[in-house]
């Protein structure tokens, strides 16, 4: 295309970007073309760098991007002339796309490494092509600027636009620069301009920038591409960067850089905006900047590699001159060189630094996370490009502070800045002070940070500090803690810098050895692993307060040693699966450590004998051991580099244990026949090996216990296909051995699931049968037995072994009856020849009235097995539809048992005559409600659905039921007192609680366990009817004291009691669980056991949620009955003004201040309060006040919160009676009706002083004739007011004084003049949280007074704070308002205006 009749480009003279559409078919067939497929988001519109175009395709590129992106005029020039015409002739091949012929010739253009592929984009097809006129009505953004459309344009080339725009700035630099600042603008979402004159005006910069930021605060929420997520700007921050960096990149190339101003200018005006109040402008200066940045980090690194070649260069360049002994011209042509290269160098640096100082120390901590995150992800990009300049201590400590941000964004990409950091070995000596100075906080965020990615990234960045020996070895074992994480990711993340401890811990066993074989390699690395987890263990333990000898406690039968032994053996009774932190590691390391995975040499080394070499230890054992009595046929002998000690072997049995599950699970899933192959192999080597095992650890109660899971992890139906019934049944004897001679409850957990999972094998059903009932025979004649020769048991007196013996033989009892029924065993007697065993057990039970502490697990144990026993006799009994004769005796039997169950249950729980432990009450009160739970009327059905019939059916009477709730309390103090490190019998003083309890410790999580056990016990009983939901108040009352859970628990009564309320009609019940919950909490507050009322307010919005329900957008689906939620205000009103008189009585100034705070426990209750009963409750607070004599001061701090409470009810009527003005109303008032209905949340928003906040006030004002929606609420709602002239209105509408003021000054009313104005100050000095609602009333009385003439009255209350006349008290009652004494004066009111007639006027502004 020819270029003769082209206007010269300092002409200016600016088009219109079109988008590009084909010539002809010759074009188009050389064109690369986007298809359909090639459009979609997941394609990259870059080509990829290792795909070079063909000449033929750039060549027509060229010729598409000059017509299609940058249409500035051109001067006539040869060269591009030149290029011109070749774009129209054949054509011919040509370099690097980046390289001009033009460019080629100047000597001081250095060659940017750009790739060739980087050249354009491809282009759409012709119906997806880029509309700038259609995006200009989309985002309301100009389309003038011929950059700003190339960028937005996904098919534009955006090489050929920089280079065009380059070739306009040597030509008409101001015109080329205002072009880019334009840009700049248009990214921002500015429509405004600069001209080549403006652009180079430096001193004027920030008036420019302060004339647009005028202009664009004219909108409410301009539109700017980086955040807007419309889909036109999906692809725009990629083409930005782009675009930035190709010309970064090209005008160093071609020396424009150097030789322009173009940084200059564009450093100017970038700083400035930077620090714009305007977040477009802030935003998108900065991206620009960093950007730039980025790419002349490129330029840069080029450069110093370009200097690095020319000094070598010139230094070999100098020992050939000095072997010739004469002058080279080329060394001083290198030199020369190398002199331009510095000061290209001295150029950038100074660049560089400017951008660095002018905009990344000011937005680094930039108030939009946004802007942070985006410095912080370009200073870890300059960190890679130029880590020459960048890798210093004073840059690298912008992300060091960083690391503390608040914001996950923005802390993720400080440590991702930090990834690649110290892969750089070269630089490591500059990063020592950063290291020592920031590595406490890395390991801080990898073990604490909120944010599971964060925690992940810190990890690599903390592993390749370890990589170069930075971190301690205190510092490596908290990131070895990491491994046992409850995170998975972590866990995995932190599993390769584990690997790298166990390689350097295994080099350690063989350090001065000399050829290692692979087996004692293998065997040392087990050695070690073993090691490292079990000082890890330790270190675990010792973090949450554990002692660490926690192998061993159960050495004999004493089970009931200490507290923490008895809550850990009831923990244990929960873990069925027993997936402990070594099955964590085992998890974890599965991949990276080879002795993990690596079972069948786990299960060689545990079946050896290592106690041998214990045992002579005065000189190396290397002589041949045999395991345990047994013939070592293999002839291992025991190394010390891998002999393990007890608890390291008692390690690597719960590795072998968490090895074996993972092979199985492994594989599940996967090819066929792989699954069943891995289980026989599993399998097979543990036949051989289980056995020994038994024999090896039978003592250890620990060990014993992990070998017991073991037979759950083997297909036993290879037992039957290898012909090997007698091992099976030898199996079953071991089982049936550790059962009988453990009193453990983890052992006999696990023996029992091991027993379980033979029962389940039914083809090996002839063996199982008779050896479960050895089992039960064994039990009976044992309980037989230790009862022997004992009439009463009852009061007989046991020594300390027959006690153990008993408790054993219940837990054993109480295990085995939890998975089988032997409900037919119990009532066994040979037909009354021997005591049945129900009647033994029943009779261990009686001993707990007994108190005695040694007993305390026994009757613990056989109250469990009476209650397993009905619970089995309960699901026979309802088994038939029409029960046989047999059937109902036992149903009689059941009922008669229960009943005698019942009886001790509930003296041992909550009776007043026996002495029982703390254990049996607690066991006894869970038994308790659990029975009647299971036999509750709605709750016991037949086998038909239907329910069952009254002599099956159990109800609790009500004193029972008073008595669980107050040991519900008892148990809520006692948690108090354990968590305050308080003793019993001393109540610690709330206020003064200093020693507080380490919440993460083990002893705490059980005793916290327990207590909640406890409570969702009863929480139970009241969700099932049991207990009655009135009793729930104990619960509430302590809400927001006890931790999440239980507040967690503490909202199931409040469930109930909005279904009681809203579907069952029991208002009356809510109205007495509600009053007596807050007078119970807050008398906590009063008593001083809690130290504020933050709890209590707390508890009142939960119980709101009581008295509505709310569907979607905060509409109103059900609400509960006004009266009752008036009654509820009232109830609480006598109550607190009661307790007010009587502390007034009693001049206690302190408590009275503390008692006024309970007005401020009402006001979340005011939410869900209808508008028109507000009056109501309003006049009998008045009410109760005078009959009390109590005189509320309008001036005193310590009755805010009554004044706080009495402007929330003010509130509640004035939006009751906004929507009933005349006037505009229709669609405003239908609107104002729904956000009555949604101010659900105006309670939350109160601050300390309980103001409220002033939209409704806003609404209330508005008079007949007011015209507008209601979107003026809040803030400033009365600075609109002086804008301009309203249309006249019927009648004069009082107008503040500070409006007056405001007409007559332009400055606007500052932000918070609204609020301000909702309140008037008090005419003595007092602090200004005290104005809110001090004289809403007096003020609108003063209106309602003026509005009756039609006039304003505007200084009416201006003087006084809480005067009345005569005639204000009529009006008073006119408008429908109340107060103390408007009951005497009602018949002297005008005619009442009907409650749907209310109005209520605007409080007036006084100053």
């Amino acid at each position: 295309m020819s270029q003769d009749g082209a206007p010269r480009r300092s002409q200016r003279e600016k088009k219109i970007v079109k988008p590009f559409v084909s010539a002809g078919p010759s074009t188009s067939q050389r064109k690369r073309k986007r298809t359909e497929r090639d459009s979609s988001d997941d394609e990259p519109e870059v080509s990829e760098p290792e795909e070079a175009p063909s000449p033929v395709e750039d060549n027509d590129n060229d010729q598409d991007e000059e017509v299609e992106d940058y249409r500035s005029p051109k001067p006539k020039t040869t060269s591009a002339t030149g290029r011109k015409g070749k774009s129209k002739a054949a054509p011919k091949p040509k370099g690097q796309p980046p390289v001009k012929k033009p460019r080629t010739t100047k000597a001081t253009a250095p060659k940017a490494p750009k790739p060739a592929a980087r050249r354009g984009r491809k282009p759409k097809e012709g119906e997806d092509a880029y509309d700038a006129a259609q995006v200009t009505r989309d985002t309301k953004i100009a389309s003038d600027n011929p950059l700003f459309n190339a960028v937005m344009n996904p098919s534009a080339a955006l090489q050929s636009t920089a280079e065009d725009f380059l070739e306009s700035l040597q030509q008409s630099p101001g015109p080329a620069q205002a072009d880019l600042i334009n840009l700049i603008l248009r990214s921002c979402g500015c429509n405004d301009s600069v001209d080549g004159d403006e652009v180079v005006d430096y001193d004027g910069v920030v008036d420019a920038l302060d004339n647009f930021t005028e202009a664009l605060k004219q909108h409410d929420s301009p539109i700017y591409p980086l955040t807007s997520k419309l889909p036109t700007f999906k692809k725009f921050r990629k083409s930005l960067s782009e675009f930035l960096e190709r010309l970064v990149a090209s005008a160093a190339e071609l020396g424009s850089l150097y030789s322009t101003d173009l940084l200059t200018t564009l450093q100017a005006w970038v700083v400035a905006m930077s620090s714009s109040q305007i977040r477009s402008f802030r935003h998108t200066a900065t991206v620009v900047a960093l950007e730039v940045e980025t790419a002349l980090c490129d330029v840069a690194a080029s450069i110093e590699k370009e200097a690095e070649i020319v000094g070598r260069q010139r230094e070999s360049e100098k020992k050939r001159k000095v072997a010739n002994k004469g002058t080279s011209a080329r060394l001083k042509e290198l030199e020369a060189k190398a002199k331009e290269i510095k000061e290209r160098r001295t150029q950038l640096d100074g660049f560089l630094k400017e951008f660095v100082d002018g905009v990344f120390v000011h937005r680094y901590r930039d108030l939009d996370p946004n802007i942070r995150a985006e410095c912080v992800r370009s200073i870890g990009l300059w960190f890679k490009k130029y880590p020459s300049h960048f890798l210093d201590a004073s840059y690298l400590r912008y992300v060091g502070w960083v690391l503390s941000d608040s914001n996950t964004h923005v802390r993720l990409e400080a440590v991702k800045a930090l990834i690649g950091v110290y892969d750089q070995s070269d630089y490591l000596g500059s990063l020592n002070h950063f290291t020592e100075r920031f590595k406490p906080r890395l390991i801080e965020m990898a073990t604490g940070d909120t944010e599971l990615t964060v925690r992940v990234a810190v990890i690599q960045v903390l592993s390749a500090l370890d990589s170069h020996s930075l971190l301690e070895d205190d510092e490596r074992e908290k990131l070895c803690l990491l491994l046992f994480d409850g995170e998975a990711k972590v866990r995995k993340s932190v599993s390769k810098f584990v690997r790298g401890v166990w390689v350097e811990a295994v080099e350690e066993r063989f350090s001065g050895h000399g050829k290692v074989s692979d087996e004692d390699r293998t065997r040392a690395g087990m050695k070690s692993l073993a090691i490292l987890l079990v000082k890890w263990g330790k270190a675990l333990d010792k973090m949450s307060g554990e002692p660490e000898d926690t192998g061993s406690d159960a050495e004999g039968n004493d089970e009931a040693q200490t507290p923490g032994s008895r809550r850990r053996e009831v923990a244990a009774l929960v873990e069925t699966d027993q997936r402990g932190r070594t099955a964590l590691a085992v998890e974890a390391l599965w991949e990276e450590v080879e002795p993990v995975s690596d079972w069948e040499s786990l299960l060689d080394v545990l079946l050896l004998d290592h106690s041998a070499a214990q045992e002579g230890n005065e000189g190396p054992s290397r002589g041949r051991t045999r395991p345990n009595g047994k013939n070592n046929t293999r002839g291992d002998s025991i190394d010390e580099a891998w002999r393990l000690d007890e608890v390291e072997e008692s390690m690597l049995l719960e590795v072998l244990v968490a090895a074996l599950r993972r092979a199985r699970t492994e594989v599940v899933g996967s090819k066929k026949g792989e699954e069943e192959t891995v289980n026989n192999d599993v399998t097979r080597a543990l036949i051989k090996g289980l056995p020994r095992l038994f024999v090896k650890h039978q003592s250890d109660p620990s060990r014993i216990a992990d070998v017991l899971w073991i037979p759950t992890l083997m297909n036993l139906d290879l037992y039957l296909e290898m012909r090997m019934i007698p091992a099976y049944a030898s199996l079953w004897d071991d089982v049936i051995k550790q059962f009988l001679s453990h009193s453990s409850i983890t052992v006999l957990t696990h023996a029992m699931a091991a027993m379980r999972h033979f029962m389940d094998a039914t083809s090996l059903s002839n063996t199982n049968s008779p050896k479960i009932l050895e089992l039960e025979d064994e039990l009976s004649s044992a309980l037989r037995d230790a009862v022997a020769e004992r009439d009463e048991i009852e009061v007989a007196s046991f020594t300390e072994d027959e006690i153990l013996s008993l408790t054993a033989l219940c837990t054993r009892l109480a295990v085995l009856a939890g998975t089988r029924d032997l409900s037919a065993w119990m009532e066994e007697d040979e037909g009354g020849k021997q005591t049945s065993a129900w009647d033994i057990v029943i009779a261990l039970a009686e001993r707990g009235r007994l108190g005695y502490k040694e007993e305390e697990q026994m009757v613990e144990q056989a109250l469990r097995v009476l209650m397993l026993h009905i619970l089995w006799k309960s699901k026979a009994s309802t088994a038939e539809l029409e029960p046989s004769p047999e059937e109902t005796r036992s149903q009689e039997t059941l009922v008669a048992q229960r009943a005698a169950l019942v009886e001790k249950l509930a003296e041992y729980a909550v009776g007043t005559t026996s002495n029982t432990a703390e254990g049996v009450k607690r066991a006894a009160f869970k038994h308790l409600l659990d029975i009647h739970v299971l036999f509750a009327p709605g709750q016991t059905q037949a086998a038909d659905g239907t329910p069952a019939g009254a002599p099956i059916t159990l109800t609790l009477d009500d004193e029972t039921q008073y008595r669980c709730a107050g040991y519900i309390q008892a148990e809520i103090e006692r948690s108090e007192e354990d968590e305050d490190g308080g003793k019993a019998g001393k109540k610690p003083k709330g206020r003064k609680r200093v020693k507080q309890v380490d919440l993460t410790s083990r002893a705490h999580l059980e005793q916290e366990y327990l207590f909640l056990d406890v409570i969702s016990t009863f929480l139970r009983g009241i969700r099932a009817g049991a207990v009655h939901v009135k009793h729930g108040s104990v619960l509430l009352a302590h809400y927001g004291r006890l931790g999440p859970t239980f507040d967690a628990c503490a909202k199931v009564i409040i469930d109930v009691l909005r279904e009681e309320g809203m579907y069952n009609n029991e208002g009356d019940l809510v109205v007495s669980v509600v009053t007596n919950t807050l007078q119970e909490a807050f008398t906590l507050v009063l008593e001083n056991v809690v130290p504020d009322e933050g709890s209590t307010i707390q508890l009142a919005k939960v119980l709101a949620s009581c008295f509505i329900i709310r569907g979607s957008q905060l509409s109103v689906v059900r609400r509960l009955e006004a009266k009752y939620v008036v009654k509820v205000h009232t109830q609480l009103l006598d109550w607190i003004v009661k307790r007010l008189s009587g502390i007034s009585a009693a001049k206690n100034k302190k408590a009275l201040k503390v008692a006024i705070i309970f007005f401020k426990v009402l006001i979340p209750l005011v939410n869900a309060l209808p508008n028109a009963e507000a009056l109501t409750i309003k006049a009998h607070m008045d009410q109760a006040l005078a009959q009390a004599k109590i005189e509320v001061s309008p001036t005193l701090k310590m009755w805010e919160p009554q004044r706080a409470y009495e402007k929330r009810l003010s509130t509640a009527m004035a939006k009751g009676a906004a929507p009933v003005t005349k006037g505009r109303k229709g669609k405003n008032a239908k609107s104002a009706a729904n956000i009555t209905d949604g101010e659900d949340t105006d309670g939350d928003a109160l601050g300390e002083d309980g103001a409220a906040p002033s939209r409704p006030l806003r609404r209330s004002g508005r008079s007949k004739n007011t015209a507008g929606p209601a979107a003026g609420e809040g803030d400033g709602s009365d600075s609109d007011e002086p804008q301009g002239p309203t249309t006249p209105k019927a009648r004069p509408r009082p107008r503040p004084r500070a409006a007056q003021k405001a007409e007559k000054s332009p400055t606007p009313s500052p932000p918070d003049a609204g609020m301000e104005a909702s309140s008037p100050p008090p005419p003595t000095p007092s602090p200004p949280a005290e104005s809110p609602g001090l004289s809403y009333f007096s003020d609108r009385n003063d209106e309602q007074a003026g509005d009756a003439n039609g006039l304003t009255t505007p200084k009416a209350s201006s003087t006084k704070k809480r005067a009345r006349t005569p005639e204000d008290e009529e009006m008073e009652v006119v408008e429908g308002l109340s107060n103390k004494e408007n009951d005497v004066d009602m018949a002297i009111a005008s005619p009442p205006t009907p409650p749907n007639e209310l109005q209520i006027r605007r409080k007036r502004i006084r100053h």
